[in-house]
């Protein structure tokens, strides 16, 4: 297992993100798997001035800034320049002198998004309703909602069609943009490379910072100081930085708490770069190193990890993976301590569209066994991201120190 003890330069990509080309060819993947029903991807416009675009818009188009913008997808219509048409809000010059000044529709604002069409949001209803008539199928692409949740938007859309549109039948193919969103590209790749690389620097930060006294709230910092040192460009999510029995908790994240001698601090942290995520999680000694229990319980777990990420292969399910690790766990009489399931796929998500089917070559996944005891102040979690190969899998984290003794040496040069 490799392990850094040095900090190192983290070089940026030559591409640093996705090219227009590649989300060109995406949509025509959709295109080309509706056959002949049409369908919609919203960007989402909850949120405000705090506006999150929806993932599957943003992996169709690299818009992020566009709230309320939508995809109409029609793959039956005679014009080539229609079967994909982007729809953008209309202008408020008001509005975007607060949120952001917008462009015209124009020539050049087609050309730098990639698009041969592009209208403004009023005009959705008339070439969808268009699309209805013709092709009598529209297609939900967005995952469906559980029934304690809204419906999503595109088929509350549909059934507002299907009431005015006489024949309009909607089809269940939420299956595909999950499924080319879980093989990721080179670049895809590249990016997420990047993204723990910077990730690795920050938790070799935190392991030269660490110490009794010094604090959860201080290791953070020095994280997140990191990860803008070295071209982060966001957090993939809140860092957890939680001592004692802090560290038992899953989604701790109050950061303020004392570090105390004697005690282990779980760290689960990412960097974001090019719009793509790392997800790590570390155990490490407050004091530095290891007590007797805490290495043997330590040493379980990443035995577990490494059975599940020996299990990692194209065809395998994330339940043949987690029983690999389960079953180190509890030959160690500490099953009931394991509370949480093996990972989950990573890209544009921390937690990324999972299209509920064996894994393919190209998926990026989590596997982060954990053992957690209250009444003993002591919670251990190791993660680390995954590639899935065509011949097995990559463990892409692999640079970040791991065992209790990489991590007491690079502990110990502070």
């Amino acid at each position: 297992m490799g392990g850094v003890g040095g900090a190192r330069t983290v070089v940026a990509p030559e591409h640093a993100e996705v090219p227009l080309g590649e989300y060109m060819q995406r949509r025509e993947r959709v295109l080309k798997a509706l056959g002949k029903s049409a369908a919609l991807v919203m960007a989402g416009s909850e949120g405000g001035e705090d506006f999150v675009v929806n993932a599957f818009f943003q992996h169709l188009t690299g818009i992020t800034n566009e709230s309320g913008a939508m995809l109409l997808f029609d793959p039956t219509n005679d014009d080539p320049r229609k079967r994909v048409i982007l729809f953008l809000r209309p202008l408020n010059p008001e509005a975007d002198r607060w949120d952001g000044l917008r462009d015209h529709l124009s020539g050049a604002l087609r050309a730098r998004l990639g698009f041969r069409t592009v209208l403004r949001t009023t005009q959705m209803p008339m070439w969808l309703s268009y699309a209805a008539r013709r092709c009598k199928s529209l297609a939900c692409l967005h995952p469906f909602a559980q029934h304690t949740q809204g419906v999503t938007e595109d088929l509350a859309t549909y059934r507002k069609v299907a009431e005015r549109v006489v024949g309009v039948q909607i089809e269940d193919r939420t299956d595909v943009l999950p499924r080319m969103r879980a093989a990721k590209s080179r670049t895809e790749l590249t990016l997420i490379q990047h993204a723990i690389d910077i990730t690795r620097e920050g938790f070799l930060s935190a392991m030269r910072t660490l110490g009794p006294g010094v604090g959860e709230a201080r290791v953070q910092q020095a994280i997140e100081q990191a990860y803008a040192a070295h071209g982060g460009e966001g957090l993939a999510f809140d860092s957890i930085v939680g001592s004692g029995l802090n560290a038992t908790v899953l989604h701790y994240h109050k950061n303020r708490d004392a570090t105390s001698e004697g005690e282990l601090v779980v760290i689960d942290s990412g960097a974001k770069f090019g719009g793509y995520c790392a997800d790590i999680s570390r155990t490490l000694p407050v004091s530095g190193r290891f007590t007797k229990q805490q290495r043997a319980i330590y040493d379980v777990v990443l035995m577990a990890q490494e059975a599940a990420i020996a299990a990692c292969r194209p065809g395998a399910s994330f339940w043949e993976i987690d029983a690999a690790a389960r079953s180190v766990i509890e030959n160690a009489d500490l099953g009931d301590f394991f509370i949480h399931g093996i990972g989950h796929h990573l890209g544009l998500e921390v937690h990324d569209t999972d299209p509920r089917t064996p894994l393919e070559p190209g998926a990026v996944v989590t596997i982060e066994p954990g053992v957690y005891i209250p009444e003993q102040k002591l919670g251990i979690r190791i993660e680390d991201d995954v590639l899935i190969t065509s011949r097995g899998r990559q463990v892409l984290s692999e640079s970040i120190s791991k065992t209790t003794s990489e991590i007491e040496r690079v502990m110990g040069e502070r």
